[in-house]
Order: structure tokens, then C-alpha cells, then sequence
């Protein structure tokens, strides 16, 4: 426990005793932040289908947080400027406006005359399933409530707040099985939003406001929070994707409406920082070159993978409405999503790496090709995230396009998972034609240069351009049209040169303006050097860039090393923390280091850069089965690339290493080759921004702390030769 403490301090930079505080209530209440444990098996088999526990109480002591943020009303999925555009647009009879509002003005569920049938408790999963009742009446107040705000007509108003009241002086439970959780995601995401509309309404009392928002608040809020912080008891990522997204949804949604700030950041915090297969970082397993974003339910089946783009879709509407750009993440991660998702199920072929296994009961042996299940799969969810994209921002998203303009006009959803009527109220305006790509990648990979780009929408083909210096002439050295992947492989390339990258696009308007310019070093560059020789105000500085530290923990000495001084840690709680995203660029790379092993404990960490148990990169000196192995991952240590050989020795000095070129990844001792892995497809630039990078310490906190001394610490973009390591071992 008292590592976990050390861990969690550590991860806050120590800066406030408040958070002390509040961890260790939490931690007294939950053990929900301790990190997990990479010698004890995870609860493999337990989804945790029980029913039973007691769910976490809420505070309804007030707004929380309400005098920092003030949120913009109504401001999901809908803003004021939409449905001052819908109006005009249908009053105009505009197309596709008008065509789109005709069918929902002609759709039996927004009509007058029905009654609600409220329900006190909602089952989903298990006996007595009667969920289908809430999906039924959320489709008709949505329907009414759109009705009401476009036509202005008080007679569907009327009936949308009976809808909402009846629901809200009602509804008291959500049960069942672990169904439950998705019952509490999905339709109080999508509850939040008929009530965001209707919060306008003169009609809808304040006090009857405020009912509703308290029904969301304590029915709905409750069980969301539970997933997202335990996961019904299972281990972090036992659940898909899309169980994190609707939950994340539900409570960002429902932040919004009941004027709960502290609510809405939670989800936000959660979909930026959190472990599970739902947070930002996890949603794209593994980003093929041409920004196609393998899905994490792309194994599974096609019908979840499009329930993704309708969630996260949804979430990222509904922060945009509140001054959030979640669509820009990580070069439009969720773009790269859509457009690979859109491809397969228009029936074209996508690149696809193998995912798994995973950590819990769902997946006990890796997915090894993308699902053919409910290929061709549709849902109204792809014009919100087509109009974005495209009509908004103005990329090029051929493949969203296609999926979006089959489905149109999108109707309303009859599984419930989404709201639907997408075509209605998200078309804008085509974006003009003649901008420039961007989002221009560049990567060294098996010493060549792999680029990516996104392009214009209109663009008929693209240019890749490439200098020898940032003002010199950009040549053409490759083309791409419309439809194919925009990437290619520079192989004409020379070792120990730079090279400079623009793309531009043509269109009717003629050829663009440059996108971003990408720099790439071919071969070995030192990026990152600690001697260690010396230490000045607290920390070390890297020789090659003073501006990148390494900072000593719980006081590691300096003593006499292999060349010069060397830092010592003690095995007890010494370590060294370096910075954030150190080698979040790195794709060909080398790390080496001098290390003195003083203790025999197994698993202890020469490096370990991650973000916590789930994505991380790691070399151990000796393992549990007497060897030195490097690993990396985005799952878990269950789903770990490994590459294994003779350990570093206890009680002298050893040069240990590690490259990566290409898929090969080569293990060094006392410069010689002791293992290889011919198919490794991780490398560090695929695991994000790392957080958490430490000598000597480890990602899973029952790990050992290292006992011994790091000197001569290097991490270099490129991989370096064998005769190159060699030569570093001979100092």
C-alpha cells in the first residue's frame, strides 16, 4: 500500500496536500487507484453479472464547481446556431433539409396523441428485460422535441415535456444484468439531450426541470460512474470499447444538463486519461500508414464497430457544443476510426494487426483478422461526423463520405443506441474547395521514411514533395488520387541526412497551399544522453538537450560508475522520473544504458515508459524465469511483444541495449546479440504522450524498484548497427 501511495504521489508531482487528502479517503473507501499487480493473475471469467451491490451514493449538495464553468445551453448534441440553420434551411425548402424534415413530420413516432407509460424500474439483461419500453418513449420525446423546436409549435412541446415528466416523477431503478450499465450509458446520454432541448421551453416548469435532472443525476449518473471507475468487477480491459463510450456519453450528457460541471469532467478526464478500451488513447489499436485506424472491436463485429462511430461521434459533438475540440485528438484520431470502419463495411479491404488477448474473460487468444460479421452494417451515425469533418474543417474523408451518403437520409434509430435523424440536423453547407492537406506524418521505419497526410475535401489527387533543406526546392516524388490511401514510403533515402516533406492537393481551383512541413533524420540520432557524471539543481541534465531532465526520487546517491559517476538506487523506493512523451516519436530506436545489478529481484525495471498498466514499454534486467526482456504493449502485460535472452549479470558492470527497425527488435548484452523479434508492430510513437516514464521503477505496482546503479543512459531515434552497440560496450 505504501508503494501504491509513493505511485499516486508521484503521478500529482506532490503539489497539493488537498489531493493527499482526497486520495486517501478514496483509497480508504475503494482501492479503485492502486495499481495492478503483474504477478497475480487478473480475475479471469468474472463479468460480474450480479446485481446486488449497493451503488456509490451522489452528492446533491449543489452545483459543484458551477462558479468555474458556466455551460452553453442548449449545448449537446444541438446548439442554438443548429436550429437556427434547420429552421431556415426547411422554411427555404433546401435540400437535404427539407426532404429530411419531411420524413420526420411523417414518422409515426413524433405524432400527437400518444400517452407515456412510464416505467419505476428498467431491467436490461437478465429476467424481465422491459428496457424496450424507455428505448420506445426516448424515440418519441425525441422526436417531439425536435418537432417542437424547428415548427415552434406548442402542441409537440406540450407532449414532449409529458414525455419527460412522467418519466422523471416515475423512474426510481435501473437493474438487471451487467446490461444495466449500457441501459444507464446509452439512455441517459440520449435522455439528457430530448431534455436539453426542451430546457428552452417556456412550458417545462423550472421545478419539473429540476426533477429530471435529478431523476439523471441519481438513476442514471450512479451506474455510470461505477463502470467507468470499477467495471463491474472485472479488470480494465475486459470490456470493449464501446461499454466505456456509452458510459462516458451518459455522464458528459448528463453533466451538461443538470448544470454539474464537476459530472461533465469526470467523463472528460476519463475520455482523455482513462485505462479502459474507451478512453481516446485506446479507441485506434493501431494506426495503419494512410490514417486508417483499426478500431478495438474490428475483431469482433461490424455492428459494434459502427455503434463506436455513433458514440464517440456523439461525445465529441456534444464537447465541441461546449468548447471542446475532441475531433482534432491526436491528428483526428477519430476520423481515422471512421474512414477505416466506413471502408470495410463498404466492402473494400483494410490493413488489420492482430488484438489480443486481453486481460479478462472476453478474449483469452488474440483476434487475428478483422470480423466479417455484420460487414455492410448501417446505423444513423455517420453524417454528424461526415459534416464535421469534411463541411466544417474541410479534410477529405472519401470513405465516410460514401457510408454517410448510403444511409442518408438517416432516420430514427429503432435499437436505441443512437438518436438518429442525423441527416436533419447536422448537414452544413459544403466547405470551400481549393484548401490545403495537412496533418502530414512522418516516421523513420526499417530506415525508410514512411508519411501519412489527410486530405481536402474536393481534392482530386495530391502532390508529396521533398527538400533537402527547409528553403530549398520541394520536388514531386510520388502522386495519390482521391480514393487511395494517402501514404508512401520514401526508400531513397541516405543515412545521416535530413529530409524535408510538403503534400499539395489539386482540385478544380488548381493546386493548394503546402500542408505541413515534416522533418526526418535517416538513421541513428542521439536524442536523449544522461552521464549521470553530475547532478545541478536536483536533477540531471541531458547532454545533448538541457531542457530534457531526469529528476531522482526519494534520494538516489551518486557514486563512482562504469565511466565517470553513476546514480544509485536502493531497491526500497529510489527512482528516477524523466519527461513526458520522451519517446512518444520514436519509431526505429535505440535505448542503451550501462547498469550494475547489487539485488537479485526479478522484475525490476532498468526503464519503464507508459501510462500505467495498460500501455507501456519496458526492459528488465532479469525476470522471473532468469532472463533480460524487453516488452511493450496497448492492452496488458497478457498482450505484451517480447523479445527474451541472457540476463544482465548480478555484481559487475553490464551494457545492456535495445533497437528497433522496421518490425525487428534486437536485444544486446555487453555489446552481442542475445534475442530478436522479427514481428514486433509496436513502437513507441504508437502508445501516445507517455506519462509515466521511470529508471528503475514500474508501471504495475507490486514490481520491485530496482537495486543497483544506471550509468551512460542514451535513447537515440534510428537504430543503431550491431557494430555501433558493440563499440558502446567496448568504453
Amino acid at each position: 500500500m505504501i508503494k501504491d501511495l509513493q505511485a499516486f504521489l508521484r503521478s500529482i508531482g506532490c503539489r497539493s496536500v488537498f489531493l493527499i487528502m482526497v486520495f486517501v479517503v478514496a483509497l480508504a473507501a475503494s482501492l479503485a487507484g492502486c495499481r495492478q499487480d503483474a504477478s497475480v493473475e487478473d480475475l479471469v471469467g468474472n463479468t460480474g453479472t450480479g446485481t446486488t451491490e449497493a451503488e456509490p451514493e451522489v452528492d446533491e449538495t449543489g452545483l459543484a464547481g458551477n462558479e468555474v464553468r458556466q455551460f452553453n445551453h442548449p449545448g449537446l448534441l444541438h446548439a442554438e446556431a443548429d436550429f437556427a440553420r434547420i429552421r431556415e434551411k426547411v422554411q427555404n425548402e433546401e435540400e437535404p433539409w427539407a426532404s429530411a424534415w419531411n420524413d420526420l413530420v411523417t414518422d409515426g413516432i413524433s405524432q400527437l396523441g400518444k400517452t407515456p407509460a412510464p416505467l419505476e424500474t428498467v431491467i436490461r439483461g437478465g429476467d424481465g428485460q422491459n428496457f424496450g419500453r424507455l428505448v420506445a418513449e426516448i424515440r418519441f420525446s425525441y422526436a417531439l422535441a425536435l418537432r417542437w423546436k424547428i415548427s415552434r409549435d406548442d402542441r409537440y412541446g406540450d407532449l414532449a415535456v409529458d414525455y419527460l415528466n412522467a418519466w422523471s416523477s416515475t423512474l426510481k431503478t435501473i437493474t438487471g444484468d451487467q446490461g444495466r450499465y449500457l441501459a444507464a450509458g446509452l439512455y441517459g446520454y440520449e435522455f439528457a439531450n430530448v431534455a436539453e432541448i426542451m430546457r428552452t421551453y417556456d412550458g417545462w416548469a423550472e421545478a419539473d426541470i429540476k426533477q429530471f435532472q435529478d431523476m439523471l443525476v441519481t438513476v442514471f449518473y450512479p451506474l455510470s460512474r461505477r463502470f467507468l471507475r470499477e467495471h463491474n468487477d472485472a479488470c480494465i480491459s475486459n470490456y470493449w470499447a464501446n461499454w466505456d463510450l456509452a458510459n462516458i456519453a451518459g455522464i458528459q450528457a448528463i453533466g451538461v444538463f443538470a448544470d454539474r460541471p464537476d459530472i461533465y469532467q469526470e467523463a472528460m478526464d476519463y475520455l482523455y486519461t482513462g485505462e479502459g478500451n474507451g478512453a481516446l488513447d485506446n479507441l485506434v489499436f493501431h494506426l495503419h500508414a494512410g490514417n486508417m485506424g483499426q478500431y478495438q472491436e474490428s475483431g469482433r463485429d461490424q455492428g459494434h464497430t459502427t455503434l463506436g462511430v455513433a458514440l464517440y461521434g456523439a461525445i465529441a459533438k456534444m464537447a465541441w457544443n461546449q468548447g471542446e475540440d475532441v475531433f482534432e485528438y491526436w491528428n483526428h484520431r477519430l476520423l481515422a476510426a471512421s474512414e477505416y470502419i466506413a471502408r470495410y463495411n463498404l466492402l473494400e479491404e483494410v490493413p488489420y494487426t492482430p488484438y489480443g488477448p486481453n486481460c479478462g474473460s472476453v478474449m483469452h487468444v488474440p483476434q487475428w483478422t478483422v470480423s466479417d460479421k455484420q460487414r455492410g452494417h448501417s446505423r444513423p451515425a455517420w453524417e454528424l461526423i461526415y459534416n464535421h469533418y469534411v463541411n466544417r474543417l474541410g479534410m477529405a474523408a472519401p470513405w465516410t463520405e460514401k457510408m454517410a451518403a448510403r444511409q442518408r437520409p438517416e432516420r430514427s434509430s429503432w435499437g436505441g443506441d443512437e438518436l438518429g435523424w442525423g441527416t436533419l440536423t447536422e448537414t452544413l453547407e459544403p466547405a470551400a474547395l481549393g484548401g490545403a492537406p495537412r496533418g502530414l506524418t512522418g516516421n523513420l521505419s526499417g530506415g525508410t521514411v514512411e508519411l501519412s497526410w489527410w486530405g481536402a475535401a474536393g481534392a482530386e489527387s495530391y502532390r508529396l514533395k521533398r527538400a533537402s533543406a527547409p528553403d530549398a526546392v520541394y520536388a514531386t516524388i510520388a502522386t495519390r488520387g482521391a480514393e487511395e490511401f494517402l501514404t508512401y514510403t520514401d526508400t531513397d533515402v541516405s543515412e545521416g541526412e535530413d529530409y524535408y516533406y510538403q503534400v499539395t492537393a489539386i482540385s478544380s481551383e488548381g493546386e493548394s497551399a503546402a500542408s505541413n512541413t515534416v522533418t526526418v533524420r535517416v538513421g541513428p540520432k542521439l536524442m536523449v544522453y544522461f552521464p549521470f557524471d553530475a547532478a545541478e539543481d536536483g536533477g540531471f541534465a541531458s547532454s545533448v538537450d538541457d531542457t530534457v531532465v531526469a529528476t531522482p526520487n526519494n534520494g538516489p546517491a551518486l557514486v563512482p560508475g562504469k565511466l565517470g559517476n553513476a546514480i544509485s538506487l536502493d531497491g526500497a523506493d529510489d527512482y528516477v522520473s524523466l519527461q513526458e512523451g520522451i519517446v512518444s516519436e520514436l519509431a526505429d530506436f535505440s535505448i542503451t544504458s550501462w547498469v550494475y545489478i547489487d539485488g537479485t529481484t526479478d522484475m525490476a525495471r532498468l526503464f519503464d515508459f507508459g501510462f500505467g498498466t495498460q500501455r507501456y514499454m519496458a526492459l528488465v534486467p532479469r525476470d522471473r524465469d532468469n532472463q533480460m526482456c524487453f516488452f511493450i504493449t496497448r492492452i496488458s502485460y497478457h498482450a505484451d511483444q517480447k523479445i527474451c535472452g541472457n540476463p544482465a549479470p548480478v555484481g559487475e558492470w553490464a551494457h545492456v541495449a535495445m533497437s528497433l527497425s522496421g518490425t525487428t527488435g534486437i536485444l544486446y548484452l555487453n555489446g552481442g546479440e542475445v534475442g530478436r523479434n522479427d514481428n514486433m508492430v509496436l513502437a513507441p510513437f504508437r502508445l501516445g504522450v507517455s506519462t509515466q516514464n521511470w529508471l528503475g521503477d514500474s508501471q504495475y505496482g507490486n514490481d520491485a524498484f530496482l537495486d543497483g546503479k544506471i550509468d551512460d543512459f542514451r535513447i537515440y531515434s534510428g537504430a543503431l548497427s550491431a557494430a555501433q552497440i558493440a563499440a558502446l560496450a567496448a568504453e
